[in-house]
């Protein structure tokens, strides 16, 4: 007898027909002796349309009361998966993530971790029960009701598998795996299967909507194997694991887009030590996690003044400028200008360690096929450039026919 962790996505539990068949294959592996704990995020749209009722009363509403107001889509996913489940006969009890013992600090909208007490979750189990956790959530340690930020039930999922020390953790989304670069946009695109930690780690943070970044961190951090696969399909999927010697031998492993980054620049800062840092603690102290980070320096009037543009996520902005507005007085730059009709494209693979030359083939695709680099970010094994968003997709066609074919 396996004990099993599986999260289901949004879009595996669009409605109530996905619902019944994620209940069907939950039954399957019940079937074979095996005890299953089920984490859903909200239905396709649930989030999306909770966020926008928001956002019709203010466009920067309270995050505490986000958190409750958003907490609500999961809760609505297990009650239902419960309900299918029941109707087949299999026992099923929900749990939202607060009764399934997860603690998290107190950061509203993009809490961590603390401590996961998973006494309930192995009672219910020991009792017949397929237990079905509320994705995305759980509760501070004064009580209050926090969420995970976006994509945050993989976190769920993957926290959940190293605490039960879970057998097997599997991640259905509505795809077969972890591709080369997204097929909805890139036809040519294959499907991996397997990938490192850290090549999955660079994706997800450079906009590969597959995994949500914490997720892989912690999975790397307490060395959580996982399978993604497709929820519509028995097809097999991609294993996320430790790096192994052979994933050397391939120089690029993915090519990955994200358009939901906004670019910030402050014009005229006095170039003078402390003040790039006064900007910075000021966003992180707001909780704003900055990427990208260019400075220019120049002179007029003899003074040396210095041009910050640094990149955020695009719900962040709104907060992230009134952080710098608040910081003008102090900080002394002439303006700030937002931008966002950028989209940031890259390259990763751990091949890249022992390959020279990425980069600049990377430069060079991108000026044959037209499109202009305002930034660029590298690390050991992946190479970032910001772009105007209306060529991303071009670009990242180009980059996986140069790279990946």
């Amino acid at each position: 007898m396996a004990l099993i962790v599986q999260k289901y996505g949004g879009t595996s539990v669009g409605n109530t027909e996905r619902i019944r068949n994620v209940a069907k294959r939950v039954a399957a592996y019940r079937a074979d002796g095996d005890q299953v704990v089920v984490v859903v995020s909200a239905m396709s749209g649930v989030t999306d349309g909770l966020i926008r009722l928001a956002k019709e009363i203010t466009p920067l509403p309270s995050e505490r009361e986000m958190d409750v107001l958003l907490a609500t889509g999961e809760q609505q996913t297990i009650a239902l998966t419960a309900i299918a489940l029941q109707t087949l006969n299999v026992p099923a009890v929900s749990l939202t993530g607060a009764q399934a013992g997860i603690v998290t600090d107190g950061v509203h909208t993009k809490a961590k971790i603390q401590n996961i007490s998973p006494a309930e979750v192995h009672r219910l189990l020991d009792e017949g029960n397929v237990v079905i956790v509320a994705g995305f959530q759980g509760q501070s340690f004064s009580g209050q009701i926090t969420t995970l930020g976006r994509g945050g039930s993989d976190l769920t999922a993957i926290a959940l598998a190293a605490a039960l020390k879970a057998d097997l953790c599997q991640i259905y989304t509505d795809v077969d795996g972890v591709y080369t670069a997204d097929p909805r946009l890139v036809p040519n695109a294959r499907k991996l299967p397997e990938i490192s930690y850290d090549e999955m780690l660079e994706l997800a943070g450079s906009g590969a909507k597959v995994m949500q970044l914490r997720s892989v961190e912690f999975a790397k951090k307490f060395d959580v194997v996982f399978e993604v696969r497709s929820s519509l399909n028995d097809h097999p999927g991609t294993i996320v694991k430790e790096e192994t010697s052979s994933m050397e031998d391939v120089v690029v492993r993915g090519v990955s887009l994200d358009k939901n980054q906004a670019k910030l620049t402050l014009f005229g800062v006095r170039d003078e030590p402390g003040r790039a840092a006064r900007i910075f603690r000021g966003l992180a102290d707001a909780n704003i996690n900055v990427d990208m980070i260019v400075q220019n320096v120049s002179h007029e009037g003899g003074i040396r003044q210095t041009d910050i543009s640094f990149t955020v996520d695009k719900p962040d902005l709104l907060k992230a400028r009134q952080v710098i507005d608040g910081l003008k007085p102090e900080i002394g730059f002439k303006e700030s200008v937002a931008d966002e009709s950028i989209g940031k494209v890259s390259i990763v693979g751990v091949g890249m360690r022992s390959h020279s030359g990425v980069a600049a083939k990377m430069f060079d695709t991108l000026a044959q096929a037209g499109v202009n680099i305002e930034m660029i970010s590298t690390s050991e094994i992946k190479v970032s450039v910001v772009i105007a968003a209306d060529k991303g997709d071009l670009a990242m066609r180009a980059l996986h026919h140069a790279f990946l074919e």
